[in-house]
């Protein structure tokens, strides 16, 4: 896609004191964050397989002139790098990165010697190795909202013309851009069957028309030397090659598409695939606190193929928010099952920490919405929206979604999701 010729919003550097702090974490939160991360979550993102802008960070690197940069997408509990250039990383806890201040403003945010700024001089990508000093970032602006950020960084103070700047700001436009060209796809993929019902059917139709033009074509080919009618030969033999040729294409459209309906489509999950993407994503998170992440999957069922959307943000948010609420060397179990039935299929996610549980009148908060942010049991600062987000996203697909807890013996958190058939 170019990167020029567009309308692009200007961006302004924003004031650090002017950052809107929420809740009792006192982190940065956009105005907006419900908005946002409800954005992100119609995008069904699947961080296991996104890499669409490499090439981007790369660009982006080179015309900042810094050893390292990257795309960041930042959830309610994670900040995904999807793309990255100059140093080798997946994710890191929201509340541990620099973009979580670049998302709450329209502008730039940089930072020009990360060691002499109290909010980051103890991190560890500062405080260790990398030993990273510079950072410049841009919201990546998403119908009004900031999904994350392009950031380039460096091991020692930098900083950057106007003319790079504005650069940079192309780039993050471009990014945008890519998402609205993905958000358009998974659209498309969502009215697959219909596409491919109504493709069946055409192929269909035309089969008939085809082959009767074939055999038209034979019998004047087989009586035209007789006739002499070299010239109307030779136009019979055209239509008789490109009908057989579109007659071969539709049977091989069809076998095709009959493989492919045999396997996993691109917007379909099955138990082991979906266990599969987020033990990737989530096992290292638990890693990183000491904490035993297990899985386990219905195996009469796991086969079975059921729709991809959203489950990954409603998994993942309930794995990190258990994650995040369970102390060290505890354990979160993550139990995934699908019950077959005449008229529809059920899917539900279990998550069971070893936390020290969730009183009633706490419960109920969550439950209805009224629940404020709190620490987790290492410190971690929270956002409040993980929950909610679940919550209205399980609501939105007809499921339910139930917390019991009995303190101080951890907390289970239920979603059952159904499938009608047919």
């Amino acid at each position: 896609m170019p990167l020029t010729g567009k309308t692009l919003p200007q961006f302004h550097k924003i004031d650090p004191s002017s950052l809107i702090l929420r809740g009792m974490s006192n982190l940065p939160i956009p105005e907006n964050e419900m908005e946002r991360v409800l954005q992100l979550a119609e995008l069904n993102i699947d961080f296991t397989n996104f890499d669409n802008f490499k090439q981007l960070a790369r660009l982006a690197a080179t015309i900042a002139g810094t050893e390292i940069s990257f795309v960041n997408i930042l959830d309610s509990y994670t900040q995904w790098t999807v793309s990255k250039h100059g140093f080798e990383i997946d994710q890191m806890p929201r509340e541990d990165s620099v973009c979580q201040y670049t998302i709450v403003g329209s502008g730039s945010f940089e930072v020009n010697d990360l060691a002499n700024d109290d909010r980051f001089k103890d991190k560890f990508y500062v405080s260790g190795d990398p030993n990273l000093r510079y950072y410049f970032g841009l919201p990546l602006q998403f119908d009004n909202v900031n999904l994350g950020a392009l950031c380039v960084m460096d091991r020692r103070p930098h900083s950057l013309s106007p003319e790079k700047t504005e650069m940079l700001r192309i780039i993050a436009e471009e990014v945008v851009s890519r998402l609205r060209v993905y958000k358009y796809i998974e659209q498309l993929r969502n009215n697959i069957t219909d596409v491919k019902s109504t493709q069946n059917k055409v192929l269909h139709d035309i089969r008939g028309p085809i082959g009767g033009i074939i055999g038209l074509a034979e019998i004047i080919q087989t009586q035209g030397n007789e006739n002499k009618l070299d010239e109307v030969i030779d136009f019979i033999n055209l239509i008789y090659k490109g009908g057989k040729s579109v007659l071969e294409l539709a049977d091989e459209i069809l076998e095709n598409d009959q493989k492919r309906n045999r396997n996993v489509k691109s917007n379909e999950l099955t138990l082991v695939l979906f266990r599969e993407k987020l033990e990737k994503l989530y096992v290292p998170q638990a890693k990183s606190k000491n904490i035993m992440l297990t899985f386990a999957t219905s195996r009469p069922t796991e086969e079975l193929v059921f729709p991809h959307n959203k489950l990954m943000q409603i998994a993942g948010n309930l794995i990190s928010n258990a994650i995040k609420f369970t102390p060290k060397f505890g354990d979160v179990k993550v139990t995934l099952s699908l019950s077959e039935e005449e008229k529809q299929n059920t899917l539900k996610i279990a998550v069971k920490d070893s936390g020290e549980g969730i009183p009633a009148d706490k419960v109920e908060e969550l439950l209805t919405g009224k629940a404020k942010s709190t620490d987790g049991t290492s410190g971690e600062k929270g956002y409040g929206f993980g929950l909610d987000l679940v919550k209205h996203l399980v609501q939105g697909m007809n499921g339910t979604f139930n917390i019991t807890s009995e303190p101080p013996n951890g907390a289970l958190f239920e979603v059952t999701i159904p499938y009608p058939k047919g």
